[in-house]
């Protein structure tokens, strides 16, 4: 916030306010979400945390959400009427996790060029049976989403592509042609496969690193890849690695790859945190799974410096840089690939890893995600919902600011290329 934006600020901010004052409680959440966009930050939003309520009590309380006329028996006359003259768009689409069965089907009320995807089946208690998911507008050959709500009904706007059978949402997943899931335990196990680290030999010099999330929780699965092919790494010649879809986590998750992509030391921006009692108390977690005693005792030296700079932008963290004593002159080269759902810590990583002289980027712009980082929860009057903020200002925000445009890779790989890995393979660097 500055001068300049204060006064269409507090224009946006009355014009919302009289919309929630006559509002029921479900459309406030959209006006929050809403409200929150103003700051064009990735890590702000809406969290849904219902506590001890029952299915029925979240049932109730999105009881108001958006939907259709649509069932599941009006559908498929539909589709058997229709079947010559379908948009390749209609059908039952699958969540890849296999929880979500959803019915897309031309909305006729909006134009013959909108389209509605509505609830057919689902294991989320958040959910029911003709509720709205998605809504979706072609244009020519092209679909865009005009949103897409989340498992809570946050309302956002997702990329998206389709490929034959498939709808790519980034984060949200992908969506396939296929029977529905009903068991909730594969449900969780095929979410959870979808974002496991993995290793593999593609041909004779290039192997394949993929790291789908830096969450603290994939720290040791990180580590132990990294260690079980050691050999391989230091004899290889070309190393991919694919961050795509990487919303974030911890730094500290992919510090044992950092040897590999050294070559000289990596400067690092200072940052900034507001020191006050709130952000101090949600910084300082020790009970976080995986964190070491000598990291708790840092975090607490941490917390000490805060508690006497009590109401100053106080730099937690001074401008440094990532000296390596000793690093692998292998890989040879290093290729890293990215997208706009990688964000956060995986831009931290960008940002560090771009200082080596073996790597070349390729991809799409990264989330812009990182100006601001390290998010708090905080809970907010309605007893459904916390706050995530990120606390932690980057130095560099006054002078590069990254977010929303995020980080541009070296080599633009077109959406329409339907194997980013081969492309990447096979790609001849010009020197």
């Amino acid at each position: 916030m500055n001068e300049s934006n204060q006064k269409k600020f507090d224009l946006f901010t009355d014009s919302l306010r009289n919309i929630a004052n006559s509002a029921e409680k479900m459309p406030c959440f959209d006006i929050c979400t809403e409200w929150l966009t103003f700051f064009e930050d990735g890590h702000l939003s809406l969290s849904f945390t219902p506590g001890k309520a029952t299915n029925d009590e979240i049932k109730s309380f999105f009881n108001t959400a958006e939907k259709t006329s649509w069932n599941e028996h009006d559908f498929n006359s539909y589709l058997q009427r229709n079947k010559e003259k379908l948009d390749k768009i209609e059908g039952y689409w699958t969540y890849a996790a296999k929880s979500y069965k959803i019915g897309i089907v031309k909305d006729i009320a909006a134009g013959k060029n909108e389209f509605i995807g509505f609830i057919v089946n689902t294991t989320n208690p958040n959910w029911s049976k003709q509720q709205v998911k998605v809504r979706i507008k072609k244009i020519e050959d092209n679909y865009q989403t005009m949103y897409f709500r989340g498992g809570d009904h946050s309302k956002r706007v997702p990329l998206l592509l389709i490929n034959k059978d498939t709808i790519d949402l980034g984060f949200f997943g992908k969506w396939y042609k296929s029977p529905f899931l009903e068991n909730k335990e594969e449900a969780v196990k095929w979410v959870v496969d979808d974002i496991l680290p993995s290793f593999k030999i593609l041909d004779k010099e290039t192997n394949l690193l993929v790291l789908p999330s830096f969450s603290m929780k994939y720290k040791n699965q990180v580590d132990s890849i990294i260690e079980v092919n050691t050999a391989l790494l230091e004899k290889s010649k070309h190393l991919i690695i694919d961050i795509r879809k990487n919303s974030g986590g911890l730094t500290t998750t992919f510090e044992k790859l950092l040897p590999y992509i050294y070559t000289n030391p990596i400067y690092t921006s200072g940052a900034s945190i507001l020191a006050t009692a709130d952000n101090i108390k949600a910084w300082y977690n020790p009970d976080v799974p995986g964190v070491s005693e000598a990291l708790k005792i840092k975090l607490k030296e941490k917390v000490r410096q805060m508690n006497a700079h009590v109401g100053e932008l106080y730099l937690l963290y001074p401008p440094d840089s990532i000296v390596l004593a000793h690093f692998s002159k292998n890989p040879q080269r290093i290729s890293i690939l990215f997208d706009r759902g990688s964000a956060s810590a995986a831009e931290i990583m960008i940002l560090n890893t771009r200082q080596s002289k073996k790597v070349t980027f390729f991809g799409q712009n990264s989330a812009g995600s990182i100006d601001y980082v390290e998010v708090l929860n905080i809970k907010i009057p309605c007893s459904y919902f916390s706050m995530l903020y990120p606390a932690v200002r980057y130095n560099s925000v006054d002078t590069h600011p990254l977010n929303n445009t995020g980080i541009a890779p070296d080599v633009i790989i077109p959406y329409d290329v339907p194997n980013w890995i081969e492309f990447v393979r096979k790609y001849k660097p010009s020197h």
